[in-house]
């Protein structure tokens, strides 16, 4: 790096990542469209909550104590604290594109679902869909993923970072599962709920990406174009900075 220049910042979605993060996007996008036109004013379930919501009840009702809390990890308090959390430890490692990624995303998803599709929609008398534990915590996972599939330095190794993405994952489902066990929601509640957390966050990584210039691909190519004529110049300099010696001659 030449002296004077000030690093360029780390994107939040790698290159090869970009191309399925936005069609992951338009899936998620989809599957809220559809289902919030669907059951727009309805008070019954649909045949597909019909058939999981059952099954899901009677798996989690032989643990009483495991529902008795486990929903209240949605709620605004736990969500806000794992939030500050992610921002702060964003800030001391620099990252700020990842701060602000924490620091804006979950709580515009949060606030889309209960400020807007919930109304809209107004499925049932509680206005459940989408469910907004499930956009909170999916809208966490997400940004734990996209954290932590390409951080700065790499100190951690990439299958302890898999399986903290897992882990963040699985405990977004299993909040999900809870709230459709207690009757506050439906399955289809949960998963427009995890649609809108999940591609919020992504739209709001491909956003700062493109908005600090890191997610054009076309400044990506020059950058490496110049690194690699950096580095041949470089060696060419140094292959000719070299002394040479004449051969003598073997008799």
């Amino acid at each position: 790096m030449s002296p004077g220049r000030a690093p360029v910042p780390q994107a939040l979605l790698p290159g090869w990542l970009r191309w399925p993060a936005a069609v992951l996007l338009a899936v998620c996008a989809a599957v809220t469209a559809a289902l919030a036109v669907h059951f727009a004013g309805q008070d019954q379930p649909g045949r597909v909550d019909a058939a999981i919501d059952p099954r899901i009840r009677a798996g989690l009702g032989h643990f009483p104590r495991l529902l008795s809390w486990l929903p209240d990890l949605g709620t605004l308090a736990p969500v806000g604290l794992v939030v500050l959390a992610l921002v702060f430890a964003c800030a001391v490692t620099r990252r700020w594109s990842g701060a602000a990624l924490t620091a804006v995303a979950v709580p515009t998803a949060i606030g889309l679902t209960e400020y807007v599709l919930k109304p809209v929609v107004g499925r049932g008398l509680g206005q459940s869909l989408p469910s907004g534990h499930a956009t909170a915590m999916f809208a966490l996972a997400a940004v734990c993923a996209v954290l932590l599939v390409d951080p700065p330095g790499r100190r951690v190794r990439g299958v302890i970072r898999l399986l903290l993405v897992l882990a963040a994952l699985t405990v977004a489902a299993a909040v999900s599962a809870a709230m459709v066990a207690i009757g506050a929601h439906h399955f289809t509640d949960t998963a427009a709920g995890a649609a809108v957390g999940t591609g919020l966050v992504l739209a709001s990584a491909l956003v700062l990406d493109l908005a600090t210039g890191r997610g054009r691909p076309g400044r990506l190519r020059t950058g490496r174009l110049r690194t690699g004529r950096l580095r041949r110049r470089a060696a060419s300099a140094a292959a000719s900075a070299r002394p040479r010696f004449p051969r003598r001659s073997r008799r």
